[in-house]
């Protein structure tokens, strides 16, 4: 129970963290004239086809394959996921709450509704998917640094600016904007990964 209320705790640090930013900017700049949560990606889409469906599964399925492949290179180092470590079925509900709202709700608020949607509207869909998936690599590699060695993190840092580039694309490209699609692809990713630290096969 201690680490399923910690695993709750820290999600709602995290989102007001990671929110701060953005609500400010909307108040300031957009208050009067969007919603919050449409101003941020928070929105079903229209495409009601099996099409984007399609994309979200496959992405899902590329994320979690090469992430944990990843994990299963950086064992014995610290990882978002290390806390779980075969903790078997008492740490799931934890698990569950971790893989959607502990780190893939506010990443997604910040990387892909916020920074990504304001640099599009700067300089264009190109410039700023590629802008916002090289700065969720770095991020992503800088928490490796000093323990993972050069080589492990640059992989990392290249995994997660692809993932980022492709969640980036099927938002706005192909979701009119919506944040759910990549989301939703996040959180499959750190389910997959946090079940499978909890029952050892990390």
């Amino acid at each position: 129970m201690g680490m399923f209320l910690n695993t709750i705790l820290n999600s709602i640090i995290q989102i007001i963290f990671f929110a701060a930013l953005p609500f400010i900017w909307w108040l300031l700049s957009a208050r009067k004239r969007i919603p919050f949560t449409q101003w941020i990606g928070l929105k079903p889409w229209k495409d009601r086809s099996t099409h984007l469906g399609v994309w979200i599964a496959g992405i899902s399925a590329a994320f979690t394959a090469v992430g944990l492949a990843l994990l299963f290179a950086f064992q014995g180092t610290e990882t978002a996921v290390s806390v779980f470590s075969g903790r078997g079925i008492q740490a799931v509900p934890a698990v569950a709450v971790y893989a959607v709202l502990n780190t893939s709700f506010p990443e997604e608020l910040l990387f892909r509704g916020f920074l990504l949607k304001r640099l599009q509207a700067q300089f264009g869909f190109v410039a700023a998917n590629i802008t916002q998936s090289l700065l969720f690599g770095l991020l992503h590699g800088a928490l490796f640094l000093g323990t993972a060695g050069v080589g492990k993190t640059v992989l990392l840092v290249l995994f997660t600016a692809a993932i980022a580039w492709f969640m980036g694309y099927i938002n706005e490209q192909k979701a009119d904007g919506s944040i759910l699609p990549s989301w939703i692809i996040h959180a499959v990713s750190n389910l997959v990964s946090g079940l499978c630290a909890a029952y050892g096969v990390l």
